[in-house]
């Protein structure tokens, strides 16, 4: 059954709860945590009267149940209620940051990893702009100089970042890295040449070469996470603006990411 024919045939299931605020928070809420009839009261600002009968209604749909004077969700309810916290981190995602998402090339990233994108809601762009004429590069250096291991996607290379990852691989820490073609092309030229050779025998880095040009660049760390995206037209790559975070969420789709192009690229002495 196509979506459209489920939404006529459940529209009013469905439209019942975006259309309640005290559903909805109830149902958000549970998520996060078992909640007393008092906690709910406090965390909806309503009366005991206005919850009372969205709560039976809950209990009546099998997405709640009572429990010694608290409130869970059932195990349907839980994938109700995860649905519509997904839903809202990554419509407010896009809202948030609609200028870098609408001036990017998104098309780079696999549609299944940016399905998730909600988990981005706790991070902030920045961008080079008047006296900051470096804010993201000096930041995406921060991330490094504080990481306890690396993983990365480069789609472009700087003398900066290549002497700032050979410093970290050389001081103990887990550094994986991977290029598209046209990066491992110029990492066999001087100067980046002599500086991977430095490197090829410690067992704590590694290069890998992705045959598909993915067209984004991700720092993740083990307290950070950034995003770097060519311009809308998939050509010039933007060294301008990033989207950076220190969110688990955010970390943890990074590396998501990071895992997908590694199972798809090739370990490379050089």
């Amino acid at each position: 059954m196509k979506s459209f024919e489920i939404y006529r045939e459940m529209g009013d299931d469905v439209q019942a709860i975006y259309r309640s605020r005290l559903i909805t928070e109830i149902l958000l809420s549970l998520n996060e945590s078992s909640r007393k009839l008092s906690q709910l009261r406090e965390i909806t600002g309503s009366t005991s009267q206005a919850i009372i009968p969205k709560l039976r209604k809950l209990e009546a749909d099998h997405l709640i149940e009572a429990k010694e004077h608290e409130y869970y969700l059932t195990q349907t309810g839980k994938i109700v209620a995860s649905r519509l916290a997904d839903s809202f981190a990554t419509v407010g995602t896009i809202n948030k940051f609609k200028q870098f998402w609408s001036g990017h090339y998104l098309e780079g990233i696999p549609v299944f990893i940016l399905k998730e994108i909600g988990c981005l809601y706790e991070s902030e762009v920045l961008k080079d702009r008047g006296m900051k004429v470096l804010e993201v590069y000096n930041n995406q250096l921060k991330m490094i100089k504080e990481a306890d291991h690396i993983h990365g996607i480069s789609s472009v290379v700087t003398e900066g970042y290549a002497d700032f990852i050979s410093e970290r691989v050389k001081e103990g820490i887990s550094v994986e890295l991977i290029v598209p073609p046209h990066i491992a092309g110029k990492l066999k030229q001087s100067p980046y040449l002599e500086k991977i050779d430095a490197l090829k025998d410690y067992e704590n880095f590694k290069l890998m070469v992705i045959g598909e040009d993915i067209k984004v660049g991700i720092i993740v760390t083990d307290k950070s996470f950034s995003l770097s995206l060519y311009k809308k037209d998939g050509v010039e790559y933007d060294i301008t603006t990033g989207l950076f975070s220190l969110d688990p969420k955010a970390i943890e789709w990074g590396e998501w990411l990071f895992w997908y192009c590694k199972g798809k690229a090739e370990f490379t002495k050089r």
